[in-house]
């Protein structure tokens, strides 16, 4: 009977600083993974945190995660009280936008996703899409994550972030895509590599389907699995540096888009194979849930970025 007692009392009264707080520090350690990483991304103590967790478990009368040698891992109630979590999130964004609307100004965080290594492509023209945003709305705070384009889709679904600006790989359901530019990739190999210092006449796609290619680890769009078929995949890695990495060992073969591989083609540390047969073209595009409740800050960076490539903004997949 105290036990029931307890839990009914659970949060009883209003949400106050206190609580929110402390729910802060579960988020971050749940996405962070445990304790230690937390610790870095919260800029305090591991003990500071462990003693805030243990005041939330006390607060809600709950006992979250497990946490010691066998590592990190929330308990059935840990998980539920982070989906709630995420949902009061979800809700607060929509109260923000909704008084936004009101006052027809933009503030608040926008959550941006992109994938990493295209600050070396002109086309992508997100500097000056962010130059554009704060000068619409000087109280926005961007908040940028670089990842890969698999993670931006997986945190557009659950709400995490409100856009993402990634290769077009595939189209899930839920989300929306709307194209802005292409991306040409070509097959690289580095100095040190057999095929380096070949002549373009003694190539062929025989000779290339001998050597081991590095191939990534996102699911890829059917030009380029055509072109995959065609040589031996040894090694797989989930982002472009990790490609570069492979590639410039001088032991592998594999696929960078050109703006990123021009940095080593200048040093003549890396070269082009068959490029009139061994390339394809990805388009770039805007990604963001599909949602019936309007979000103005998203429209207003959606509109800011159809201005800037020019595009129509019934043209969406």
């Amino acid at each position: 009977m105290a036990t029931m007692k307890q839990t009914t009392n659970a949060l009883s009264g209003l949400i106050s600083d206190l609580d929110l707080r402390l729910l802060r520090v579960f988020k971050t350690v749940v996405e962070c993974g445990g304790f230690a990483a937390a610790e870095v991304e919260l800029n305090i103590s591991r003990s500071a945190i462990s003693r805030y967790m243990a005041d939330l478990e006390t607060r809600l009368h709950m006992h979250l995660c497990y946490r010691g040698r066998s590592g990190f891992a929330l308990t059935a109630q840990g998980r539920v009280v982070y989906e709630s979590l995420m949902q009061l999130q979800a809700d607060l964004e929509k109260f923000r936008s909704n008084i936004n609307a009101v006052h027809n100004r933009l503030v608040g965080k926008l959550h941006l996703g992109l994938t990493d290594n295209t600050i070396t492509d002109p086309q992508s023209r997100v500097p000056s899409f962010v130059a554009r945003l704060k000068q619409l709305g000087p109280d926005v705070q961007i908040v940028m994550q670089t990842t890969s384009p698999n993670e931006i889709e997986r945190a557009l679904i659950e709400g995490r972030l409100h856009m993402g600006i990634l290769p077009c790989h595939q189209q899930l359901p839920g989300l929306v895509y709307q194209q802005l530019y292409w991306e040409t990739s070509y097959l690289y190999c580095a100095q040190g590599h057999a095929l380096f210092s070949l002549e373009e006449r003694q190539l062929a796609p025989s000779l290339l389907a001998r050597h081991d290619y590095v191939s990534p680890g996102y699911k890829p769009d059917s030009a380029m699995l055509e072109l995959q078929a065609l040589l031996k995949t040894a090694a797989h890695a989930y982002q472009m540096e990790g490609i570069a990495t492979l590639i410039l060992s001088g032991s592998f073969i594999g696929f960078l888009p050109e703006h990123y591989a021009r940095q080593w083609q200048e040093q003549g540390v890396m070269r082009a194979l068959l490029p009139a047969q061994f390339h394809f073209k990805t388009p770039f595009t805007a990604v963001w849930r599909d949602e019936a409740q309007p979000n103005q800050l998203r429209e207003a960076c959606l509109n800011e970025l159809r201005q800037i490539y020019g595009i129509n903004s019934d043209t969406v997949n």
